[in-house]
């Protein structure tokens, strides 16, 4: 195995809930209230939409995606939800430096060290490279023919990123640790406050499928458990492997994905952490000519 690259669940599609769009020569942030489901390859017009989307945009109120049917690849919520405070190098497009808010890993002059992380709001260091939160879901979704492959979301919102650690946590232990075979949704909300002037702001969730409760989705996650068991199928291992092939790097992103990484989850943010239209282009004009145009982003909340 290649020493210092950080292999990762094998992604399919992405989840999103919003876009950049080229207005005046710059390209902003615009919020959507509704998820799209993409593929990984862009054209000119943006992001070229998943065959799962259509589907999903039939069966719901005006084509707006406001609930995904899902399954989670693994049992342990660490493994499927990824959260940590990262800081990027807009020239270079590397990772400067990663934290989970008690110790980081930051990129000196010196090479690669160990630092106390106090959290953007505490720490210079932070508030001077644009460190925010970022995470990471992988989700599968009901359709799809690749058992293994999944679909991205990814967000630096406070309120999505809280929101899916609770549940994954509490589904992980309301279920014995048998969260992978829970039938779940993964949900479009919506919450107003001062911050953020009455304005909607929205988040992502993470719920049981409508009209089943919590002891039939347990019951029914037990059987699928004992019975994939039965099979040979050794979940176990195969997330001591997953969590093995992350840990395998240094950090999870790579080059190649940060300067689009920048463009879609580092402008300027409001007080809670919300996208904003910047008043300037978001991208120096050294990513401009390495990335050309892009017209797809998720709005992170």
């Amino acid at each position: 195995m290649i020493k210092g690259l950080a292999i990762t669940p094998p992604v399919i599609g992405r989840i999103s809930i919003g876009k950049l769009v080229q207005r005046h020569d710059k390209l902003l942030p615009e919020k959507d209230d509704s998820f799209t489901l993409t593929t990984q390859v862009q054209n000119r017009d943006g992001w070229l939409l998943h065959p799962l989307h259509q589907p999903l945009a039939e069966q719901a109120n005006n084509g707006k995606i406001r609930a995904i049917p899902v399954r989670l690849p693994f049992n342990n919520s660490e493994l499927n939800l990824r959260a940590e405070y990262s800081a990027f190098d807009r020239a270079s497009g590397r990772p400067l430096c990663v934290g989970n808010g008690e110790t980081a890993r930051r990129v000196t002059p010196d090479g690669l060290e160990e630092a106390t992380c106090a959290g953007p709001d505490r720490c210079p260091f932070a508030r001077d490279a644009g460190c925010k939160l970022y995470g990471r879901l992988n989700v599968q979704v009901d359709g799809q023919q690749d058992e293994l492959g999944t679909f991205i979301f990814r967000t630096t919102g406070y309120n999505s990123v809280r929101t899916l650690a609770a549940r994954l946590h509490y589904f992980e232990a309301v279920s014995g640790g048998l969260t992978r075979y829970l039938p779940l949704t993964l949900r479009l909300r919506a919450k107003s406050t001062a911050q953020s002037y009455r304005t909607p702001v929205y988040y992502v969730d993470l719920t049981l499928r409508e009209g089943q409760s919590l002891i039939e989705a347990v019951t029914q996650a037990h059987a699928e458990a004992e019975q994939a068991e039965s099979a040979g199928v050794d979940t176990a291992q195969m997330e001591a492997m997953a969590k093995r092939l992350l840990q395998n790097g240094q950090f999870e992103e790579t080059e190649e994905d940060v300067p689009q990484l920048l463009e879609e989850f580092y402008p300027e943010t409001t007080p809670e952490g919300e996208l904003q239209a910047p008043a300037t282009p978001i991208r120096p004009a050294r990513l401009t000519r390495q990335l050309g145009k892009v017209n797809g982003t998720e709005l992170v909340r």
